[in-house]
């Protein structure tokens, strides 16, 4: 299982939201290239960002952000946020993006996504959030009627990398992840799906993957940025587990 520490980028920063809320955002550090570094330096493969501001204005906001992020490590970076067209795909995997994630536009065209799965097999993931079992878009800010199972199924056979699934409820809020619901969506769904929203210590992220051993991965953030989990000790973990 993969550990994804997360950069939230606002505003040219890194930062955590509570529950989606754009505006309880706390700053955690102002030089994102410099975490990227310190996650890479405690053994970290991948480093999950997203650009917050992008995601709420449909195109790249922080842009400058990533491109330091993706110049400072040899580490692969996933990122989502306001990607929502073939231009914006080509240009951040042309610009060193490892992998990139489609929130809104797997729900609202996926034919694009269907699109680039063909072009860049295993570069494109599918981002599903969800507030209360039902998919949310646009940064968070609309709440389709669609639910998670129902999203992730209409790709079962595109050849998306990975389906990220965020309970937003859940997110930064310390409060543990939504279990029952990330087990339930990894055991149907077809391809591999990586975890986030609500993960508070080393023993959530054991307790996932004992409920779900299929998960392919787990994303922390605000954990990590307060010290609730060594990101060291963690990665020891998740590979012992």
């Amino acid at each position: 299982m993969i550990l994804y520490p997360a950069i939230d980028l606002k505003g040219g920063a890194c930062v955590r939201l509570l529950r989606g809320e754009m505006d309880r955002a706390t700053v955690f550090n102002d030089n994102p290239p410099s975490q990227a570094r310190v996650f890479e330096a405690a053994g970290c493969a991948w480093i999950h960002v997203v650009d917050l501001d992008g995601a709420v204005k449909g195109k790249s906001v922080n842009g400058a952000a990533v491109k330091g992020i993706v110049a400072a490590v040899e580490a692969k970076v996933q990122l989502g946020g306001g990607i929502r067209d073939e231009a914006g795909i080509e240009a951040w995997l042309a610009a060193g993006v490892a992998r990139v994630v489609l929130g809104t536009a797997a729900l609202n065209d996926p034919d694009l996504v269907r699109r680039a799965c063909r072009k860049h097999p295993s570069r494109i993931a599918v981002g599903v959030d969800a507030r209360r079992g039902r998919v949310a878009v646009k940064g968070w800010t609309e709440t389709s009627e669609t639910t998670a199972e129902e999203l992730a199924a209409r790709f079962a056979d595109a050849g998306v990398a990975a389906l990220i699934y965020t309970d937003i409820d859940r997110d930064g809020a310390l409060e543990g992840p939504n279990i029952e619901a990330t087990a339930a969506l990894a055991a149907k769904a077809a391809m591999p799906v990586i975890a986030s929203g609500g993960v508070s210590s080393m023993y959530d992220m054991v307790k996932l993957k004992q409920a779900a051993p299929m998960l392919d991965g787990i994303i922390v953030g605000r954990a990590l940025y307060e010290g609730w989990i060594d990101l060291r000790e963690a990665l020891k973990t998740l590979k012992d587990a």
